[in-house]
């Protein structure tokens, strides 16, 4: 069992002024005390972007059990803007529509 010391007095490990002893606390770094006991002014919390330990590094590169692209062909489809109709001349736009075909392929155009 420790005695209260109630009037101790204690020197800050940082500054080095003395101060009451139950005022200094211990500083933390990585979670763990690091041994100094510091006053109020020169307390420095323990900052979270320091604590890499938590944070998950896994970086996974390829996708488990992958499937085939369906909407290849789809998605290689050009469209000219229009913001009612969508561009989109099998609907009824009235904007011209590109379609793209084969390797090199051929565009057409149509009104």
């Amino acid at each position: 069992m420790y005695a209260q010391g109630k009037k101790a007095l204690a020197i800050c490990d940082r500054c080095g002024f003395t101060y009451r002893l139950k005022d200094l606390r211990y500083e933390v770094q990585n979670k763990q005390k690091n041994g100094l006991k510091v006053c109020y002014e020169c307390f420095d919390p323990d900052q979270p972007q320091y604590d890499v330990n938590e944070l998950s590094t896994i970086d996974p590169q390829s996708l488990y059990d992958p499937r085939v692209d369906t909407g290849e062909a789809d998605s290689r489809r050009l469209f000219a803007f229009d913001p009612i109709g969508g561009g989109i001349t099998e609907l009824g736009s009235k904007t011209v529509g590109l379609d793209i075909t084969g390797e090199i392929g051929t565009i057409t155009v149509s009104t």
